[in-house]
């Protein structure tokens, strides 16, 4: 992930090429696993993301090695200092759990291109390079299965310490040219085919079942030939329920399981390089965090709240979204207690309201400002979060058998006619998040 400058840039360049998904998994055809799978993905909703890699030894999130303009031989001693002792698989898994999430993206490698796992393609990994020595992710992974949360690994695509990254991408380039220590050459063809893809396949071999793989950093060379047929063959191969999720910020290319956008509802490009398209037949997904680094920063205090994060989790699931939601864990492995905190606290309003939200699809009622809908079979929940005075019109819907409050199940009066349906709210409480009423549609003749 990265600064809202640089990927503004980059955004740029994206729209001046329209190539990028040459050579994709052309004629793909998604398995019955496959299908079920994002099925199974829409369903979840709510998954955490985790941003956690040596960067957070500097406390400066994940683009730290970029953005000081650090060289390969300056960031090769930052795993020397990486020993999280404190970091406890079960504990991350059941933070996932307590909160209502259903799934985990953990990065297995950022931009930096240090892997967090014990990869045999190269030794720039935690298991060889670190004090700690051991693989976090297989211990997560090992846990996420006992616990019955799927496992997603973020991949970047970007990478700015191989020599083989070459010719360089975009981000090497924004605010003067850096000059990084790697050589001026490099063979592109063996670092897809031979680094990138043999580390998918260990990711895929070598930690069970596991969701599917994130990808993120194709914008840094948009017009590069990314070798994506090949790749996402490999993936669909290995594992046919594995979903690919590709935060390239375009239109969806064949081969692709879930369309994502990066702080940003589906279709809503307030961050200036997400596209505008949204698919209405792939799994959507919206990705924020928790504060406003993504990777570890500890100077950054700007926590959403826990209510900040509910309404925004209401807000995906109307807009037919999940929600990841990404924190920073510390260099030690532990996770802050302002995170930890907020969690918990989304997780007790969710074990109340979650109903509302797990299954469910967008609702037949376009999001507002005051809210949004969702839907499960005959059941449409109307999510009032903003409103002023009694009475919320909505527009014309089949035929409402019932409406009543959410989850205590009182009736609230309301009004059908050919134009739409009125509620009648009572005035709203305390500390209110989100007033949930779920409308009873009559069954069809």
């Amino acid at each position: 992930m990265g600064s809202r400058s640089t990927r503004s840039l980059v955004a740029v360049l994206l729209g001046a090429i329209v190539a990028i998904g040459a050579g994709a998994q052309t004629g793909y055809e998604p398995s019955p696993e496959n299908l079920k799978a994002r099925q199974e993905f829409q369903d979840a909703k709510f998954g955490m993301f985790i941003h956690w890699g040596v960067y957070s030894v500097l406390g400066d999130g994940e683009w730290v090695f970029h953005n000081r303009k650090l060289t390969v031989q300056e960031y090769e001693r930052l795993p020397k200092f990486f020993d999280p002792e404190k970091f406890d698989a079960k504990a991350w898994v059941s933070l996932a759990k307590a909160a209502g999430m259903k799934y985990i993206t953990i990065t297995s490698r950022h931009h930096d291109g240090f892997a967090m796992f014990d990869s045999k393609i190269s030794d720039w990994n935690i298991v060889k390079r670190t004090p700690y020595g051991k693989d976090p992710l297989k211990m997560l992974a090992d846990e996420c299965h006992r616990q019955g949360i799927k496992l997603f690994f973020y991949y970047s695509q970007l990478d700015w310490h191989h020599p083989d990254y070459f010719p360089r991408g975009a981000t090497e380039f924004d605010n003067g040219p850096w000059q990084n220590g790697r050589p001026d050459h490099g063979d592109w063809n063996s670092y897809l085919d031979n680094y990138m893809d043999g580390q998918l396949r260990e990711l895929l071999t070598n930690f069970g079942t596991i969701g599917g793989i994130w990808f993120d950093g194709m914008w840094d060379k948009p017009d590069a030939d990314w070798h994506l047929s090949k790749t996402y063959a490999l993936i669909h191969q290995l594992q046919p329920a594995a979903l690919i999720i590709p935060n390239h910020h375009q239109a969806p290319k064949p081969g692709e399981d879930v369309q994502t956008f990066e702080r940003d509802l589906p279709g809503q490009n307030t961050a200036g390089f997400n596209t505008k398209y949204v698919s209405q037949q792939l799994p959507l997904e919206s990705c924020n965090t928790l504060n406003d680094s993504w990777g570890f920063n500890i100077g950054d205090h700007k926590f959403k709240s826990a209510e900040e994060v509910m309404e925004m989790l209401v807000r995906a699931a109307g807009n037919n979204s999940n929600l990841l939601l990404n924190i920073g864990p510390e260099p030690n492995g532990e996770i802050q207690e302002e995170f930890v905190t907020r969690l918990h606290a989304v997780g007790e309003w969710m074990s109340r309201y979650g109903d509302s939200i797990y299954g469910t699809r967008g609702g037949p009622v376009a999001p507002a400002d005051w809210g949004v809908t969702t839907q499960k079979g005959d059941a449409v929940y109307v999510h009032v979060l903003h409103w002023q005075g009694k009475l919320l019109a909505l527009p014309a819907m089949p035929t409402v058998s019932s409406a009543r409050s959410f989850p205590d199940s009182s009736p609230v009066t309301f009004r059908q006619t050919d134009e739409g349906v009125v509620l009648t709210l009572s005035e709203s409480q305390k500390h209110e998040v989100d007033r949930v009423i779920v409308l009873s549609m009559a069954k069809a003749k």
